[in-house]
């Protein structure tokens, strides 16, 4: 986990250097390119208004700025579960070795305090599409780190010996948690709206596509102590989710997202959601 963060930083600070790079190059084309004498000098810029002539160089400037690169979108937010399985099926009985009293949704009751969601997205791209005095539209991407905590209520344990199954264990867990880590790509169009001198309402949609990396249970006892056991269980190894944003830009920001994709490969219907605050937005 520390080297894929360790990795996602320095892939930042790379970033950052090749873009200021062909920043600067493209300021100075557009200098030399509209630099001329004599007090009937015009500069071709296109801006909100189309094309047009200007006698103010900074136009053109700014019209080759149209990617900006962001550093470091930090999400905290909780987990939840919409649990869609039938619990009549022969194929979920068999999976869930657990008394038929237990085999239903109550079984994935969660510690909901304690799911939490956390996102990190080191460095995004966000790319200009229009630009005036009360409304901002961008599209954004890039790639970041989704971790995903499910903390259950009940004594219940994955296993994955000949086959994976779910368990009712024989011990009381004071600690008992599944986890996923997921390297996404987001793609989010993003919109700004002016609301007062200096109030802007931010919101935007888009999908974030993800590789689940690893997945793993943690659980405490007194019995066992504290274990680990990483493995893909039935889980998915790709997913796709929807997800949505609103705030007041400098302020506050909000992020929500659903996952369209089963967490599991066969047998269960879950889908994972998640809702949180969020921090440094685009």
């Amino acid at each position: 986990m520390i080297r894929i963060i360790a990795t996602l930083v320095a892939f930042s600070f790379c970033t950052f250097y090749s873009y200021a790079q062909i920043t600067t190059n493209d300021s100075t084309a557009a200098t030399k390119s509209c630099d001329t004498s004599g007090a009937n000098s015009h500069y071709l810029s296109i801006g909100r208004e189309g094309l047009k002539l200007s006698n103010k160089i900074r136009d053109s400037i700014r019209s080759t700025r149209t990617v900006t690169t962001h550093f470091l979108m930090f999400d905290l937010g909780f987990n939840a579960l919409q649990d869609g399985t039938n619990y009549s099926n022969q194929d979920v009985q068999q999976y869930l070795q657990v008394p038929g009293n237990k085999q239903n949704g109550n079984l994935y009751s969660l510690r909901q305090g304690k799911s939490i969601n956390v996102n990190i997205w080191p460095v995004l791209l966000d790319i200009n599409l229009l630009r005036n005095r009360s409304q901002k539209i961008s599209l954004y991407t890039g790639a970041g780190l989704q971790i995903y905590n499910f903390r259950f209520n009940k004594d219940i344990s994955h296993l994955n010996n000949s086959s994976p199954m779910v368990i009712d264990d024989s011990v009381n867990f004071s600690k008992n948690k599944l986890a996923f880590a997921y390297l996404s790509v987001p793609l989010m169009v993003n919109f700004k709206t002016k609301v007062s001198s200096k109030l802007w309402v931010t919101y935007g949609l888009g999908v974030i596509g993800s590789y689940c990396f690893d997945s793993w249970t943690k659980q405490i006892s007194d019995e066992r102590g504290k274990q680990k056991n990483h493995d893909q269980f039935n889980f998915q190894k790709f997913n796709l989710n929807l997800s949505g944003e609103i705030g007041l830009k400098g302020y506050i920001r909000l992020y929500g997202t659903y996952q369209v994709t089963n967490l599991y490969q066969n047998t269960m219907s879950q889908n994972p959601y998640a809702i949180g605050i969020r921090f440094f937005g685009v």
